[in-house]
Order: structure tokens, then C-alpha cells, then sequence
């Protein structure tokens, strides 16, 4: 998607509708930056206010999301392309927010790392230690509700017994037993339990 064309379509839209970017914000209950971020292409609208949006311009979600009035012949080719567009972006999206639950992990380990090392190689008094030891743990504590909030909605798991993909509750996340990104979890399709790997894509 082309967010600079999609910026000046919502601006033409909006002076077409002879609305102020304060009064479209108001409308919308955000800010007007919010709205001048849109028509610059910086930002795109929330999937929330989507609807609304377009209510308001009087254009579909297919016509906002091409930047322009899309005609009828050319409809369902415009439609298909902005589902692909969108899948792609989720999918990078995705990705990104894994490769940020490593970097996560890996820099909450590293104080307790140290502080596991620290107290092997200091004669230090046992509850001094064990303060120490605490304060290592602290980081990883923090981090653990993050790093598992992402593992539930980045990508989908799939079922080993019937191959359904599907985004599991959190609850079942966080209790499920793992290897890695692998999680022994019951699949809502099939109902059976099985080790269940992580994918970015749902084909």
C-alpha cells in the first residue's frame, strides 16, 4: 500500500467533505496530528476508526486503502491486492516483534547471568547472595508477561494432528509446556493435544 497516495486521497476526501483536519479529529475522537500524519503518509489509520473513517469521507475500506474511488470493474482486482498487501504486512510485522522477544530475553538473562557469576566468584555472605541472585531474577520477571503476550499473537500455531492454524488464548500459552517456540496445546479444531510449532504465515 501506497501510505503517501492514501495520505493526499484522505486529504482530497476531507476538503471534499469540507472538514477541517480539527474537525475530522473531533469526529473521530483523536488528535489533529494524528489525522496530518495520515495526509503526509507517515501513519496510517487505526483498523479501530477504519469504518468510521470511511463513513465519514463516504468511500469503502477497499477505496481508502488503494487511495483512490475504485470502480467496479476494477473492485475485486483492488480488493485482492490490499488483502495480500495487508497478510504481507502483518506477516513482517510478525516477524519483527519475534526477533524483539529474543532481544528481549537475551537482555534480561544477562543480570542474572552476571549476578549468578558474581556471587561464584565474591566470598559474599549468604544473604547478600541471595539479594544479589533476586535482583538478577527482577529483569526476567518483568520481561516474561511481554515475551509471552507476543508469542500468543505474533504468527499462529499448528495443529499436529489436523494442521489447523490458529492464534491460542493466552492462558493456554502461558501454561503450556514448550520447547523453544514449540507448545503442547489442545487445538479448538480438533480438540486433541499435540506439540504445536510457531508460523508467521497462515498458508
Amino acid at each position: 500500500m501506497d501510505q503517501i497516495k492514501i495520505g493526499r486521497f484522505i486529504a482530497e476526501r476531507r476538503k471534499n467533505a469540507g472538514l477541517t483536519q480539527l474537525q475530522l479529529a473531533e469526529m473521530l475522537g483523536i488528535t489533529d496530528r494524528a489525522i496530518s500524519k495520515w495526509e503526509t503518509g507517515k501513519a496510517m489509520p487505526d483498523s479501530s476508526i477504519m469504518l468510521e473513517l470511511c463513513g465519514i469521507l463516504k468511500i469503502t475500506v477497499n477505496d481508502l486503502l488503494s487511495g483512490e474511488v475504485v470502480t467496479m470493474e476494477n473492485y475485486n482486482r483492488e480488493l485482492e491486492t490490499n488483502l495480500i498487501e495487508m497478510v504481507r504486512q502483518k506477516e513482517q510485522a510478525d516477524k519483527r516483534l519475534l526477533t524483539i522477544e529474543i532481544v528481549m530475553c537475551v537482555v534480561c538473562l544477562l543480570p542474572l547471568l552476571a549476578a549468578v557469576c558474581l556471587v561464584n566468584v565474591i566470598s559474599l555472605e549468604e544473604w547478600m547472595e541471595t539479594v544479589i541472585v533476586l535482583a538478577g531474577i527482577i529483569p526476567l520477571l518483568i520481561a516474561t508477561p511481554f515475551a509471552l503476550k507476543i508469542e500468543q499473537k505474533a504468527g499462529y500455531y499448528v495443529c499436529k494432528e489436523c494442521g489447523h492454524k490458529y492464534v491460542p488464548k493466552y492462558g493456554n500459552v502461558f501454561w503450556a509446556m514448550h520447547m523453544g517456540r514449540t507448545r503442547y496445546m489442545k487445538c479448538p479444531a480438533c480438540g486433541k493435544r499435540s506439540w504445536q510449532k510457531k508460523v508467521i504465515s497462515k498458508e
